[in-house]
Parts: C-alpha cells; structure tokens; sequence
C-alpha cells in the first residue's frame, strides 16, 4: 500500500511523500564475516631486512656467507648458508624479526635443506597467503560438525565464508575456530551484521 501525502512550504513549492506501508518493517538479514590468511609482504620484507642487518653484526656471522632473498611474487624466502648450523642460526634470527614485525610464523612452510657448492645449504621458505582448498573444507567440516544452529559456511576462493541470523553464533563460531589447529594462522575480517 503507497500513501501519498502533499504538503506546501513558505516558497509555494509543493512537495509529495511517498509513504509505505511496510517501511519500518526490516527485512531479515544474515550477518556474515570472512575466514582468510596472509601475511602483510611489506612487514615480511622489514623482517628480512632486519635479519640482514642483525647478520652483518653478529659475531658467530662474521666471516660467513649468508644471504636472504624475498620474492613479493613468489611469496618466498630464499636462504643460503655455509653450513646446517649456521642456516639453522639463520632461520631462528628470520623468525624472531618476524614474530616482532607480526607476521605469522605459522603460515612460514619450511622447504627442504638443499646442499649447495662444499658444506653451503640453501632453503627456500613459503610464506601461505590464502587458505589452501584442503584446509577450507576441513573448516567448513568443522563448522558443520560442531552444531551450530543455522550456521552456513561457504568456500569463496582462499577464503572461507560463514553466515549466520544472528551475530551471536558468528562470535561463537569465530571462538571455535580459534581454538582448533588448521596449521596456519587464521584471520576474521569483513564482518557484515
């Protein structure tokens, strides 16, 4: 139903308001918020720059060959040392910079140690930045498993997406998958209530 209502001001200009009949009812709506992973590539690019800084000061470094090497496009970190234990020496002093830069270690992949020319290693790191296909459905799995009323997650790409009536179950699903252990750092972003 569509009531109109005309009304005349000072100007003698006319105006009309169109009133509805169902406006002030609300329409339902989920509330919904994303699942991803990441890390910020310019704070994973400050950490190895302070890892290379901290390299050329330290003692146990000095005299050695040690390089790092961060391709944005790759999301990887390339290591060379002399020896095991100094790409061991190497890997904690990385991890350490980026545990205070915040970057989460736990999407850090360790690759293989690589034997180079005489005693050198090399390894390569890789950094996940989205949520892999596996882990995602081991996440909606989890979310259907665990009993939640009207709670409905979907697989966007490398995110993971859960809806819900209420914002409540969204914060109860939010303090759920924080406690369990997909074996990379999960993030909570683009709330929509």
């Amino acid at each position: 139903m569509l009531l109109t209502h005309r009304q005349g001001n000072s100007s003698g200009v006319n105006t009309i308001t169109h009133l509805s009949r169902f406006a002030s009812t609300p329409m339902a709506s989920n509330a919904s918020f994303d699942v991803s992973t990441g890390a910020d590539l310019q704070e994973v690019d400050n950490a190895v720059n302070q890892t290379l800084k901290e390299v050329a000061q330290r003692y146990d470094f000095k005299g050695t060959h040690c390089t790092v090497d961060f391709d944005r496009l790759k999301a990887e970190i390339r290591l060379s040392a002399d020896d095991e234990f100094r790409m061991d020496a190497l890997v904690d002093v990385l991890k350490t910079k980026m545990i205070k830069r915040g970057v989460p270690v736990k999407n850090l992949k360790l690759g293989d140690l690589e034997q180079a020319t005489g005693q050198s290693v090399r390894r390569t790191l890789a950094l996940t930045q989205g949520i892999p296909h596996d882990v995602s459905k081991q996440i909606t799995k989890a979310v259907k498993d665990s009993g939640f009323k009207k709670v409905q997650t979907s697989i966007q790409g490398d995110e993971v997406r859960v809806t819900a009536p209420s914002r409540d179950e969204l914060q109860a699903v939010i303090a759920f998958l924080k406690g369990q252990d997909f074996e990379i750092e999960l993030k909570f972003g683009n709330y929509r209530g």
